[in-house]
């Protein structure tokens, strides 16, 4: 067995959609993230977005034909409570500037859920995208 230790970065996170246009514009206008070039599948409808310096975002054509929920709203009981994110399956994003991003949100009409985490250094704010994925951005800690 070897030894030999490497190091893991994120490459990208795919996420699987109805409506691709949608949820590429939601990224773009919420994170920032720019279009880059994407394949030609064919059939399949590909959207490609890149968070500079960070990771790239696949967002693919959802194939109905796999029977699963294409997120949280889609699920046999729709959850759309984000308080209940902290403990489910999210991603998070770190902001410099929480309160600005904040206000963003709220000026967006995007329902939120906040908290801190328990020595109140990092503060955190939950929400949807609109397929009902997950996300979590958290203030970067000032040390």
């Amino acid at each position: 067995m070897s030894n030999q230790r490497y190091m893991a970065t994120l490459g990208h996170i795919a996420r699987e959609s109805s409506d691709v246009t949608r949820l590429a514009l939601f990224y773009k206008e919420v994170f920032g993230f720019e279009e880059i070039e994407s394949p030609d599948f064919g059939d399949l409808k590909v959207i490609w977005l890149n968070l500079p310096g960070v990771f790239a975002m696949h967002i693919i054509q959802r194939n109905t034909s796999t029977n699963l929920p294409e997120g949280p709203y889609s699920a046999t009981s729709a959850v759309r409570d984000p308080s209940h994110l902290p403990m489910g399956h999210h991603i998070c994003f770190s902001v410099s500037n929480f309160d600005s991003f904040l206000r963003s949100l709220k000026e967006k009409g995007i329902e939120t859920f906040q908290k801190s985490l328990p020595d109140g250094k990092v503060k955190q704010v939950f929400f949807f995208d609109p397929d009902g994925n997950g996300l979590e951005v958290a203030s970067r800690s000032e040390s």
